[in-house]
């Protein structure tokens, strides 16, 4: 499987209020888009087979997220992608912590609307 259905079902729950445009399938994974912006998704790393999140903060979160527990710079294509952040399933296991990663990709989304 591509992503985990479960953890879908987790964001899209959170996602529910704020203005979730579509969902996509994309890179291998599920995005959210939010006000029809790339917002969170969800997938499986390859090489360990665990869920992994990933979050847009944009670059001026980026610095200070990525010491959050079980956050890990976003390098999907090789190169680091500033401003976007995988999160291993440590760091989203708890519902308090998906609260903050989907707290935080929001709040940069708004941000980049204005």
């Amino acid at each position: 499987m591509a992503y985990s259905d479960h953890q879908a079902n987790r964001i899209r729950q959170r996602l529910s209020k704020a203005n979730l445009t579509e969902e996509k399938k994309m890179m291998g994974g599920l995005i959210f888009m939010v006000n029809h912006k790339m917002c969170v998704g969800i997938d499986i790393d390859r090489s360990t087979g665990l869920d992994r999140l990933m979050v847009r903060v944009g670059k001026a979160s980026h610095e200070q997220l990525i010491f959050k527990h079980g956050s890990r710079e976003m390098d999907f294509t090789g190169n680091v992608m500033r401003g976007f952040l995988f999160v291993w399933p440590e760091g989203f296991d708890k519902e308090v912590d998906l609260d903050f990663w989907i707290a935080k990709a929001l709040a940069f989304n708004t941000l980049e609307t204005i």
